[in-house]
């Protein structure tokens, strides 16, 4: 698989030396971000003469305005979707180029100007395309947007380019990019999923796909609403209040019709506040109620879709200093924007708060107070599981995968699946890498790096041992699987699935063992002794010392924590 490296600044070198090339037409993508962790994506593709930006979600763009001026203009821009890891160089860019025509679907032209609160965006900046309806931008090139799920307004882009006919020669075949962006097959609250139907059996030359989610795979979206709502529900029967930070557009979005329209929530009395960007979000999506699945136009001729005071549970938008002091005073959910400073949201005298993650997700700006709040992780896949992922490239059938979005690892995994690199062409590459996509030729695929591991089991009476060969702690994800040395082990079909539990797991349940034995002078655990800290052992006279111990653990040197 050729992949060139280069330096950042000096793409517009490689392009040449790619453009030397004997093949008579060119299908190259170039790199500027792929998802890697905070990286958003950005995607420069060739496809003959034309030069097509696919996302622009850098928070940086001087390294690619610097390429742009060192090379011919790009002819266009096609953005997926306003999620900002796609869309937050958006605006920068045309700045930067004015001339360069920006291209999206209806709905993400509405939204995309929440990326830029506070800043003046130019009307339609960014032009409409509409959908399943193919539209020529240059001579031979075309463009066609099929919905594509995760958030109102995704597209997919199936991008054509059919090389000029040669006098003498046969009409020139098409040659087909299909990309993604982030997509999702299953239907949520506020967006239907992706069409496979449509696309079956479509073959493109090319897919460029996300892989999100790697491997893994996850139960039915509706089972994961189910659990998250009993979470919450469990929370605020034990008089706790709730915190949910999330992105602007999207899953805040999701969270509140959940919470409106769960039987677990539907009548009761409670308060749901939404803050910040993620109420303008709100308001941008009751503009777009049109465009919304046909069952959430019904509901909103009902009752309002986010802000109602009247029907339980109520929806409030927090905006005045008063609310913010009365938050927690009994308990109430909150939902904010995921870079808010969250400590400013609890009080002394308030009740406990529980603060619900995204899973996965990055850290948050939880900033130290005497009084700490509780944090879990919960799952609400807004993108395709590794089932899903795979499903989707089989239907589509592509000679060509380029895996972008997801961590380095997780694409990796999607690399090695023995169904996808015996039967495509695999691509997973880096910022600063053009990968070289010959159509119609042969191209052996290098063999995959090695991902499974061989170990050995063992059963000593009552106890069984599993061993492993030292290389898998080579793998960067060890680190976090390791971390307290105690693993859950469940069956899944006849496979038996591992998985290492993390300090803030065992935090949280310590915290609930203690909240059930602190008042119970008959339990004599390691968690109501003094001595007990970071699940270790820390009492000089025990003979557990050092040792990593379990929080219902016993030791005849227990010590009280009022001692």
């Amino acid at each position: 698989m050729p992949i060139f490296k280069v330096p950042p600044g000096d793409y517009a070198g490689l392009w040449e030396k790619v453009s030397q090339g004997n093949r008579q037409f060119e299908l190259d993508c170039l790199a500027y971000g792929v998802g890697h962790a905070d990286e958003g994506v950005c995607l420069l593709i060739r496809m003959g003469p034309y030069k097509i930006l696919l996302d622009c979600g850098l928070r940086d763009i001087s390294p690619l305005v610097a390429d742009l001026g060192q090379a011919q203009a790009i002819d266009l821009v096609l953005c997926s979707h306003a999620h900002a890891d796609h869309a937050q160089g958006l605006l920068p860019l045309h700045q930067a180029f004015p001339q360069v025509p920006i291209y999206a679907s209806e709905v993400t032209t509405e939204l995309l100007p929440l990326n830029w609160l506070g800043e003046s965006v130019p009307p339609r900046f960014c032009q409409a395309l509409p959908w399943r309806s193919p539209v020529e931008f240059q001579d031979g090139l075309s463009a066609e947007l099929f919905p594509a799920g995760h958030l109102p307004g995704a597209s997919l882009f199936l991008l054509t380019y059919t090389p000029p006919h040669q006098v003498g020669e046969p009409d020139p075949r098409p040659y087909t990019l299909l990309y993604t962006g982030d997509c999702f097959l299953s239907n949520s609250r506020l967006v239907e999923g992706l069409p496979l139907e449509e696309l079956r059996g479509l073959k493109p030359d090319v897919l460029i796909i996300e892989g999100s989610y790697g491997t893994a795979r996850y139960p039915r979206r509706r089972q994961q609403e189910n659990q998250l709502a009993e979470r919450i529900a469990q929370a605020i029967g034990a008089k706790q209040s709730i915190l949910m930070p999330t992105p602007t557009l999207g899953l805040g979005q999701e969270l509140l019709m959940l919470l409106r329209s769960h039987h677990q929530f539907t009548g009761r009395d409670l308060d749901i506040w939404v803050d910040g960007s993620v109420a303008a979000g709100c308001n941008a999506y009751l503009e777009l109620l049109p465009y919304l699945p046909v069952a959430v136009q019904n509901f909103a001729q009902h009752q309002p879709l986010f802000w109602d005071e009247r029907v339980r549970p109520r929806v409030r938008h927090l905006q005045t200093a008063e609310q913010r002091r009365s938050l927690g005073q009994s308990p109430c959910i909150v939902i904010t924007d995921q870079s808010a400073d969250l400590a400013a949201y609890w009080h002394q005298n308030a009740t406990p708060w529980l603060v619900l993650q995204q899973h996965p997700s990055h850290s948050l700006p939880i900033a130290a107070t005497t009084q700490m709040p509780t944090i879990e992780t919960y799952l609400l896949a807004e993108h395709c599981d590794g089932s899903g992922t795979t499903q989707l490239i089989h239907n589509l059938r592509p000679q060509h995968v380029v895996l972008v979005h997801g961590s380095p690892t997780y694409l990796a995994d999607l690399n090695n699946l023995d169904e996808l690199c015996n039967r495509y062409h695999l691509h997973s590459p880096r910022p600063g890498a053009i990968v070289d996509l010959p159509v119609g030729e042969i191209f052996l695929q290098p063999a995959p790096p090695e991902g499974n591991y061989e170990g050995e089991l063992i059963q000593h009476g009552t106890e069984v041992t599993v061993t492993l060969p030292g290389s898998i702690a080579g793998d960067p994800r060890w680190q976090n699987f390791a971390d307290t040395g105690l693993i859950e082990v469940r069956w899944q079909g006849e496979e038996l699935v591992l998985r290492g539990l993390s300090q803030r797991e065992l935090l949280n349940q310590d915290e609930r063992i203690i909240r059930t034995l602190d008042d119970s002078p008959l339990r004599e655990c390691c968690a109501l002794c003094r001595h007990y800290r970071g699940q270790h052992c820390r009492n000089p006279t025990s003979p557990l010392l050092g040792f990593k111990v379990t929080a219902d653990g016993y030791c005849p040197a227990f010590t009280p924590r009022s001692q």
